[in-house]
């Protein structure tokens, strides 16, 4: 078995088209086509089901599939870690972060780090928390920038600084005027909250806890745009981090005097694993950039 023929199988099995996998990866048909059997001969089982022109990935397939891929992708990363360990102002760096930390931190980050190394490419994944820490556990990303998070036996967490989050009303919300508001003078208003399953979800209901109530959902987003979005349309009120993108003729930023909102971000990685050299600078780039 050739790592070859694992990678056309791969191909052949996301396509389910011996014609389309053969032109994604630049062979002829039958050559493709003599891979595969080959392939199953060596295993003993059918991989697909045939039927004319059209292939369909059986179970022994999607069996075997989820392994190659692993096993493919563990591949790409050693040849990655080799290609980077000749330079690691050269290599690339996958990082995994949360939506709200795409409108300003990721790209201040970024741009600081490119400034010294131009070189370094970056492979970026917007995502939900558990998600993001999944693909951290499962080596898909070198790093995370997530909420504050405890850090287990495989994954470290190290704070890099905590982000004031602010009051989103409406204009001709009967605060709008105001510098700045207790938390509990909002307790009978509709919020616009962030799903369920997003992190920041989770910090907002402890602020509203800390103030004496639970927050009265009326809608849900996953982005600050749209969250904001809701606000100026006079839907409720919102607390999301500081941003810019909606006209203060339609909406009205207000700071919280009590309590204190806020929350902790940081970068993660795991524990168990050395980070390749370009991942490993740019780790070291982020922590002291942030302990200036």
């Amino acid at each position: 078995m050739e790592w070859q023929q694992l990678e056309y199988f791969s191909v052949v099995a996301k396509t389910e088209h011996f014609r389309k996998a053969a032109e994604q990866l630049s062979i002829s048909q039958p050559a493709l086509s003599r891979s595969i059997n080959k392939l199953e001969q060596e295993l003993g089982v059918t991989l697909f089901d045939r039927s004319g022109r059209s292939v369909q990935i059986n179970k022994f397939g999607r069996l075997f599939l989820n392994r190659v891929e692993k096993g493919l992708n563990e591949i790409s990363i050693g040849v990655q870690e080799i290609e980077q360990l000749k330079n690691p102002y050269t290599g690339t760096v996958s990082v995994a972060f949360l939506q709200t930390l795409g409108i300003t931190i990721l790209p201040e980050i970024i741009h600081s780090f490119n400034k010294q190394y131009p070189q370094v490419e970056f492979q970026l994944y917007q995502n939900k928390i558990l998600n993001s820490i999944q693909q951290l556990l499962n080596r898909e990303v070198d790093l995370c920038l997530i909420n504050s998070f405890e850090s287990g036996t495989n994954i470290t967490w190290s704070p890099l600084r905590n982000e004031e989050l602010f009051l989103y009303v409406p204009a001709n919300h009967r605060f709008a005027k105001r510098a700045s508001v207790a938390l509990r003078e909002l307790a009978e208003d509709n919020f616009i909250g962030f799903k369920k399953e997003l992190g920041m979800r989770e910090v907002i209901n402890n602020i509203c806890e800390k103030a004496g109530f639970t927050p009265r959902i009326k809608f849900e987003g996953e982005d600050v745009f749209t969250l904001a979005g809701l606000v100026s349309s006079g839907l409720g009120v919102t607390i999301i981090p500081e941003f810019n993108g909606i006209s203060s003729e339609k909406i009205k930023k207000i700071s919280i005097s009590e309590p204190y909102c806020n929350r902790e971000i940081g970068i993660a990685w795991l524990s168990d694993h050395p980070l390749s050299p370009s991942a490993e600078l740019f780790r070291k780039f982020v922590i002291e950039l942030f302990s200036c």
